[in-house]
């Protein structure tokens, strides 16, 4: 049977067994987000947790992807197997096909070692909040253990995607002083790692001298840990051995003070009021229907009733 018919369990046992392109369709599922993702949740959950994820934010041109790449290369070089997912919020229209300079990872596409998989939120109701965990717990389930998640900008939903991660690496330009100012907050919450991509140009200095600033001036507790600023050339792959050595630091600092437990105990936390949220959203939409509805509305118009009483009454199917 072609694999786009496979049942979700045939899917997921094929993609244990490492078959590509079914781990590719159940991807596809968990994008779409209906009952079948449901499913695919239930298989990976048990077997999931032991891989781990880092995750790679930054403005628009910041070279993410050149560096991500570069990652991968180091990541081979080690004999490491690894999963990447580039997330692509913005492209609702090309379905999350891989774009302009990711282009650059798919040198490693046929390396056996390495599954690059670019995701957008193709109307998943739960967005990139929901399809993006189940994906990577897919990606553990099947024995992923190092899996990079990168994102295309600083915008609100690749903050918090990128932020998820068990190690945030935060990537700059040399120059991005007002734009560090301007995302700070938001990138001072999720970052563990500073990275100064194209550390061969003009400003370098300065730039770590910005963040260092942001470092000294933020509420950090000085016995937790202190994001270090890296200097990269993605492009050479200079710094990259030592940016992921940094990683590996990070681990072993978040696995012994409990961070990590702490960080996976709070985004399954969240999940799971995600899944619930959904769901009543669902439920919302499904009484939101019929002749009693349509009559609320024509009264809420009319001002002959309130909306909050006429959602009171819709509210009550649910409550029943």
């Amino acid at each position: 049977m072609p694999r786009h018919r496979l049942p979700a369990p045939e899917l997921f046992q094929a993609a244990l067994e490492g078959d590509r392109s079914a781990l590719a369709r159940l991807l596809s599922l968990i994008e779409r987000g209906d009952e079948e993702a449901r499913v695919i949740g239930r298989l990976a959950y048990p077997l999931s947790g032991g891989g781990y994820t880092v995750g790679l934010t930054g403005a628009p041109g910041a070279g993410k992807s050149t560096l991500t790449s570069a990652i991968i290369g180091h990541l081979r070089s080690l004999e490491l197997e690894i999963a990447v997912l580039a997330i692509d919020p913005s492209s609702p229209f090309t379905g999350g096909a891989i774009l302009g300079d990711r282009v650059r990872m798919q040198d490693h596409a046929t390396d056996p070692g390495v599954f690059i998989r670019s995701m957008a939120t193709r109307g998943h109701l739960g967005g990139l909040a929901l399809a993006t965990p189940e994906a990577v717990r897919a990606l553990d389930a099947i024995g992923r253990r190092w899996i990079l998640v990168e994102t295309v900008g600083v915008g609100q939903v690749e903050v918090e995607v990128a932020g998820k991660a068990d190690t945030t690496v935060v990537v700059v330009n040399p120059g991005w002083g007002d734009s560090v100012q301007a995302n700070k907050a938001g990138l001072m919450e999720i970052a563990d790692v500073f990275v100064i991509n194209k550390a061969d140009r003009k400003g370098a200095d300065e730039t770590r001298r910005d963040l260092m600033q942001m470092l000294d001036l933020s509420d950090l507790p000085h016995d937790t840990w202190r994001p270090p600023i890296l200097n990269t050339t993605g492009t050479t792959g200079e710094g990259v051995p030592e940016l992921w050595e940094t990683v590996i630091e990070h681990r072993a600092f978040a696995e012994s003070s409990g961070l990590l437990a702490e960080r996976r105990t709070f985004r399954l936390r969240e999940e799971l009021r995600e899944i619930i949220a959904q769901r009543l959203g669902r439920k919302a939409r499904s009484i939101c229907t019929g002749e009693r509805w349509d009559e609320l509305t024509d009264e809420v118009a009319e001002r002959t009733t309130d909306p909050w009483t006429a959602a009171d009454e819709m509210l009550a199917a649910i409550d029943a």
